[in-house]
């Protein structure tokens, strides 16, 4: 079951190099009622930035055009974009350097679906969007 909210509406840019992880995780933001736009890169993901406004960023760490210094180009072109950054297990040691490019919500893969619900959700509750 989703986690209650009403956010129903909102845009989810969701990055991933694998198409059935991307699938899987476009599936999750599309249960919770939100809508949800694809990249496969990095690349591609600060392309779309330039073109919309997403509410949040759902993106892997190591993708193609990806890494901290993609982070850090999400963050200075869409400043006020809260991200949510997946790593691979074993990644723990990226957690300090993510928060510190300001990403706000670190979750390590495989992710429960209900707890990248729940951040998702968590992030819209706490945002401070000057476009709402």
């Amino acid at each position: 079951m989703p986690v209650q909210h009403n956010h129903q509406g909102k845009l989810v840019l969701v990055v991933q190099d694998d198409a059935d992880l991307r699938s899987m995780l476009c599936d999750v933001v599309r249960d919770l009622e939100l809508q949800v736009t694809e990249a496969t890169d990095g690349n591609e993901a600060i392309q779309q930035l330039m073109d919309i406004e997403p509410h949040v960023v759902l993106t892997d760490l190591r993708l193609p055009g990806g890494g901290f210094d993609y982070v850090r180009t999400i963050r200075a072109v869409y400043p006020f974009c809260p991200i949510i950054l997946l790593a691979a297990l074993g990644e723990h040691h990226a957690k300090i350097e993510a928060l510190a490019c300001g990403v706000r919500a670190f979750l390590t893969k495989p992710v429960s679906l209900m707890d990248l619900q729940r951040a998702i959700i968590g992030i819209l509750d706490g945002e401070s969007d000057p476009r709402d």
